[in-house]
């Protein structure tokens, strides 16, 4: 699954929060850009995790704007 991601700095927190739009409240954080992405991947794995156990199938969504990208492997553990 691809996901569109927006990855902004925080001064404040010394780092970066990464937000997925199309899943809202999916947000993370890392100190450094590969580690926000790693976290979000985590994130959006939960996120989904959590929507299918409410019985809430993730249908996705057609946009035509382009922020970046997020490759989740969504694995039975």
């Amino acid at each position: 699954m691809k996901f569109k991601g927006i990855f902004t700095f925080d001064s404040e927190y010394e780092g970066y929060v990464a937000e997925v739009p199309e899943l809202p409240t999916c947000v993370s954080q890392g100190k450094t850009l590969d580690e926000a992405i790693e976290n979000i991947k985590d994130a959006i794995k939960g996120y989904l995790y959590v929507q299918d156990k409410r019985g809430n199938s993730y249908v996705p969504k057609e946009s035509q704007t382009f922020l970046g990208e997020i490759v989740v492997q969504m694995g039975h553990t």
